[in-house]
């Protein structure tokens, strides 16, 4: 038996007085949880949810987020938590092909949730806790599930196409909630600060149910403040964090900062993109007692496939570290054949972990596999001691004048600039080379930039056709949950108004 609420009802029975969540001021014990799970797995079993159905979450982080979690687990049903910045039309589409059986929304997301039936709207006193939902119900028993039966729909973030149903099972979850064990030393006193959206891996596995899983405490904030994510890491001495790179750089740049205690935090892992060298340096200069673990993962793979060791940040700075005890990692060309050390190819990885295929996609699931290898899309190389380092997604690639330009090694370049806190690098069409290099970025309040400026500076570190050959400067840059800029996005927005 595998249910996720089988370990939260152990931890009920050891240590029952113990906090598992806190939310909003409110601590609630493992009892406490245990209860919540029951009576609210009676409360969709009323609704006449049932082991297998699909039970989709249109929510904000809450206590009543993980209440529903653990509930849809604990009556054998199958989770899909949906992107709340999706648009109407976008969480029909996935509502529609994922055949859920209810979809449960904040109140002040109905907007978005309109047209898919049936809904329920919970208001702000049912996402304290999903129990204002069932009033007077019966706890529901425990349905039995097995490893290998589906726990989870996760629909990609749509880099490159419509979005994918990921199907994750229960082997899937504890294999990597082991091997996160291993990698970061979890244990019950693990107090981890929770501000990544839950409905995304990096906030939920990176490593939330795992945490859960040990009997440690998880600190959910419902929108990610730099100041308040500062404030809990104090009060509640929080000493371990899951941080998109843009939270990373509001924290660092927050202007009070310094009224804080943050000595408590142990370690933050960050990735979503490769993370530049100051913006590393920079965290260990505020946090003092606490390590940067640069990270890779998918969420084909429940997020966290390297990670970062200890002691070796700087001599393999650029990297996001060794494959965690579960996963094998290989680099191959296009046609599957398995590259040597230093050689640039596609990511490709195996084991338990690992996603069975997309939702009712056949095609698309023998596309994404070389064998039992899961081609990631993105690109990258291991050294010769098997650190992994990032090149681009194989769909960023820029091709101008029949050469590829990897858009990270010209971005890693302009984040030289003191005057530049992002970056994205993208081409766009051009009637002579076919693709040109053109710089997305946004300057530090006061700061200035020209091309001219821009271009002399990556020329003396760039093959000249690397070179931007346009600036455009924005006040922000699209991004995903794991905090991946939108390359695709701003593609199309630029090709709109050319």
């Amino acid at each position: 038996m595998v249910n996720l609420s089988s370990f939260i009802a152990f931890h009920a029975r050891r240590t029952p007085d113990r906090c598992a969540l806190k939310y909003r001021g409110e601590n609630v014990s493992y009892a406490e949880f245990d209860c919540r799970i029951r009576r609210v797995g009676g409360w969709l079993a009323a609704r006449g949810i049932g082991p297998d159905d699909v039970v989709a979450l249109l929510m904000k982080n809450s206590t009543a987020f993980l209440e529903l979690v653990f509930a849809t687990s604990h009556i054998g049903a199958v989770l899909l938590p949906i992107n709340y910045r999706l648009s109407a039309d976008e969480v029909g589409y996935i509502v529609g092909n994922s055949g859920a059986r209810i979809l449960i929304a904040d109140e002040d997301l109905a907007d978005i949730a309109a047209g898919v039936a049936p809904v329920a709207l919970l208001d702000e006193a049912a996402q304290i806790t999903a129990m204002h939902l069932a009033p007077g119900i019966a706890p529901a028993p425990m349905h039995v599930r097995r490893p290998r039966d589906l726990m989870r729909l996760m629909y990609t973030s749509g880099t490159t196409d419509r979005p994918k149903g990921v199907m994750l099972t229960y082997e899937n979850m504890y294999w990597k909630s082991a091997d996160q064990t291993l990698a970061l030393g979890l244990n019950p006193e693990t107090r981890l600060l929770v501000v990544g959206p839950l409905y995304h891996v990096g906030a939920l596995d990176l490593p939330g149910i795992a945490v859960l899983w040990h009997g440690g405490m998880l600190c959910i904030h419902r929108n990610f403040e730099p100041e308040q994510a500062l404030a809990a890491i104090d009060a509640d001495k929080l000493n371990a964090a899951w941080l998109a790179p843009v939270m990373t750089s509001a924290i660092l740049t927050c202007p009070g900062r310094d009224r804080y205690d943050v000595s408590s935090l142990r370690w933050a892992i960050g990735g979503g993109e490769k993370t530049p060298e100051l913006r590393i340096r920079a965290f260990s200069d505020y946090f003092t007692n606490a390590r940067y673990i640069d990270a890779y993962g998918l969420t084909e793979t429940c997020g966290g496939d390297t990670f970062m060791e200890a002691g070796r940040e700087i001599e393999k700075i650029g990297s996001t570290g060794r494959a965690i005890a579960h996963v094998e990692i290989e680099i191959r060309d296009d046609a599957g054949n398995r590259l040597p050390p230093g050689e640039n190819g596609e990511i490709c990885l195996r084991g338990p972990k690992v996603t069975q295929g997309y939702w009712k996609d056949s095609e698309k699931t023998a596309a994404a596999f070389f064998g039992d290898w899961f081609r990631s899309g993105d690109v990258g190389y291991l050294d010769r001691d098997g650190f992994l380092y990032l090149t681009d997604r194989k769909k960023d690639m820029i091709i101008s004048g029949g050469e590829n330009i990897a858009s990270s090694e010209v971005e890693r370049v302009i984040y030289e600039l003191p005057q530049v806190r992002e970056v994205a690098v993208i081409g766009l069409p051009d009637p002579r080379w076919g693709e040109k290099p053109v710089a997305v970025v946004v300057l530090d309040e006061g700061s200035a930039l020209e091309l001219a400026e821009l271009a002399t500076h990556c020329r003396a570190r760039l093959a000249g056709f690397k070179v931007p050959k346009q600036l455009i400067v924005r006040d922000s840059l699209p991004r995903n949950p794991s905090g991946k800029v939108l390359k695709r996005v701003l593609r199309a927005e630029l090709e709109s108004h050319a």
